[in-house]
């Protein structure tokens, strides 16, 4: 019954989101309040329907309900809870309908949080993510419906891809679907301000902390992800430049672009048109990649659907939403005017090459994706694109990128001085070269563009730095001053801050990886190797029972100079119901270097592969992704960006003396 409910509110949920996409849109020509008003309640009658029919699901999950075809594919009795629930998102029925959740609980944000945005403008924004919802809804009911029932349940269920059950893959679809969907408010915005005509300071402030709590949710998913590959699948990598990998990455790419172009509309009402097509990119960046992992053109543990019929739906409604947006803006954007100018060395200047550059970089990685694929298609020739082709045309597009990121913040708005910023940026100079000769000296003389790039990484750090005591009137007054000053600084500022740190804490990461060390031997049991500066002894390898599986766990103790530094437990697990195999490192980090260590399979005498890595700095990815993420959490806490909170105060403070 709990399951047919679910399966109910999902065609009623498609019911309101048809009065959603139609009746606020022709209220807001008519200027009909009360037809305008529909989108609000529509919106929130959608989230609470869809979250009702997630609930359903979830729970025939959590009870092994094996009566449904999607449970009996997806879970079995024995497989820990966790992964019972992350099982509901874990398969391509499942992870369109939290797709959609996701979706309803964007609209729903935008219904309840915009009591100051124009009636007109609210109505188009909720009826244009009415009218995606509609066709993801028309998606799962007519070609991924999760509540399809079995004729002849069996007793139990085929369970989960092994690879799948995971804390990190449990929780990093929900954030990077959230980061996915979340673009659809820009989408709609951007949508919305064409049909209307209009594109303002007021817009940007909109637009802007949408844009922002997407590109959190997505930069804290992608990161999970990297993650996760990095230690589970024993290879020792953290990026692969896998198609669906770069898929969640081309639109992190244009909204980060879309972030720093809102901010050049808001200041100098300029750049309206770039912004609204950056806004259009972006979301529609996100459904090429829902096109890729389901539409069965990529054979890939990221990819669910491999249902050709379903890949021509979602490509039809790729060609709706992309198309039918791409003409709105064909039509209607040139009658958008700009307004303040500037000149080519400003802070508005250095917002732009960001711009072009992060958009240079998506190009590439879009072409570098989807070429393959076009030419495989067409019965071309068979081409396989990875590290090379990435390493030589992203890299040095992102290089003068990071510099442009330190340099842009000191200089003025409208006309800078590039000499006089680069000359209070000598300290951050100096200390990036004595970095590089040091790095340089300690590691025989290479790699050198690992070497360069930590350099570049020390000089983007020193230049935050740079450009926070000048804010704060550090050295150019008491310190006293400067705290109050530290103090009463925006939160935006702080956040902006953080980001550009955590960037130079990701590329120092990311560079230093170049200096990692591998060992791999068969060892017996008793048996070592050298790998930098430790001795790696395989102890023993003992045969322990999971929950839903069984492993060879081995016991390895690490020493350097004869001292124990650590013991660590890798596993090799076995689960028989997939039967199939998969690896769990051990890592012992510092979080200046991780010693990552993966048991491989055992000969027929017992001895064992294993592979080691000494890796410098790698942590560091990680963490910097995580300061940049906080730094736009940061940055969204600023009440400037709580549309209205200034016009509020000012009222107040208006009727206080009448009073």
């Amino acid at each position: 019954m709990i399951v047919e409910l679910g399966h109910f509110c999902l065609i009623l949920a498609l019911f309101v989101a048809l009065i959603q996409s139609t009746v606020p849109l022709i209220g807001a020509s008519r200027r009909h309040l009360g037809w305008m008003g529909t989108g609000r309640s529509c919106a929130i009658a959608v989230f609470v329907l869809i979250a009702l029919s997630m609930a359903a699901l979830m729970h025939a999950y959590v009870t092994s309900d094996f009566s449904v075809i999607n449970v009996i594919e997806n879970s079995h009795t024995d497989k820990p809870l966790l992964y019972k629930v992350s099982g509901v998102w874990g398969n391509h029925e499942g992870s369109m309908l939290l797709w959609v959740f996701m979706l309803s609980l964007c609209a729903a944000a935008v219904a309840v949080f915009s009591n100051n945005l124009p009636p007109a403008l609210r109505a188009r924004v909720l009826a244009v993510q009415g009218m995606i919802g509609v066709g993801f809804l028309l998606f799962i009911l007519f070609t991924s419906n999760p509540f399809l029932r079995a004729l002849d349940p069996p007793a139990n269920g085929r369970g989960l891809n092994p690879v799948l059950q995971d804390p990190g893959l449990a929780f990093h679809p929900p954030f990077l679907y959230l980061g996915y969907v979340g673009f659809s408010v820009a989408f709609a915005f951007a949508v919305a301000a064409l049909i209307e005509g209009k594109v303002d300071a007021a817009w940007a402030r909109w637009v802007r902390p949408w844009t922002l709590a997407s590109w959190c949710a997505l930069t804290i998913g992608i990161a999970m992800g990297s993650w996760w590959a990095y230690y589970t699948l024993g290879w020792g990598g953290w990026w692969f430049w896998d198609p669906v990998e770069n898929a969640s990455f081309m639109p992190w790419l244009v909204g980060t672009a879309l972030i720093h172009s809102s901010i050049v509309v808001e200041k100098r009402d300029t750049l309206k048109t770039w912004t609204i097509l950056l806004a259009i990119i972006t979301f529609s960046l996100s459904l090429v990649g829902t096109f890729l992992v389901r539409s069965g053109v990529l054979t890939s543990v990221h990819a669910f659907a491999t249902d050709p019929a379903r890949g021509m739906f979602i490509l039809l409604l790729l060609l709706v939403a992309i198309g039918g947006s791409l003409t709105l803006y064909a039509l209607r954007a040139p009658k958008l005017q700009g307004g303040g100018l500037f000149a080519p060395v400003s802070r508005e200047g250095a917002l732009v090459l960001n711009n072009l550059l992060l958009s240079c970089g998506c190009a590439t990685v879009f072409l570098g994706t989807l070429y393959p694929l076009f030419l495989d298609a067409m019965n071309g020739p068979k081409l396989s694109v990875g590290f090379p082709f990435f390493n030589r045309t992203f890299v040095p597009l992102m290089v003068p990128m990071i510099v442009a990121v330190g340099i842009g913040p000191m200089l003025a708005w409208k006309r800078g001085d590039l000499l006089g910023a680069l000359q209070r940026l000598w300290v951050a100079s100096v200390v990036a070269a004595i970095a590089a000769l040091v790095i340089f000296y300690f590691t025989y003389g290479g790699p050198v563009l690992a070497v360069l790039g930590i350099a570049i990484a020390v000089w983007l750090a020193g230049a935050v730095v740079t450009e926070w005591a000048e804010r704060v009137g550090l050295f150019r007054m008491s310190l006293a001053d400067s705290f109050k000053r530290a103090i009463n600084l925006p939160r935006a500022a702080y956040g902006m801050s953080a980001a550009h740190f955590g960037l130079a804490v990701f590329v120092a990461g990311v560079s230093a990886s170049a200096f990692s060390q591998e060992a791999i031997e068969v060892l017996k049991a008793g048996g070592s190797m050298k790998l930098a500066a430790y001795d790696i002894q395989l102890q023993r390898v003992d045969r322990v029972a999971g929950p839903n599986y069984t492993a060879d766990r081995a016991s390895i103790r690490i020493t350097s100079g004869g001292t124990e530094v650590a013991t660590v437990f890798p596993e090799r697990r076995f689960f028989p119901l997939q039967q199939q195999a998969t690896g769990e490192t051990a890592i012992r980090t510092n979080l200046v270097a991780d010693l990552y260590v993966a048991l491989g399979e055992a000969d027929a005498e017992g001895n064992w592969t294993v592979r080691a890595y000494w890796k410098p700095l790698v942590p560091w990815i990680w963490i910097g992704a995580v300061i940049m993420a906080f730094g736009g959490l940061v940055s969204l806490s600023d009440r400037r960006w709580r549309v209205g909170a200034a016009a509020r105060a000012r009222r107040s403070a208006a009727v206080a003396p009448a009073e």
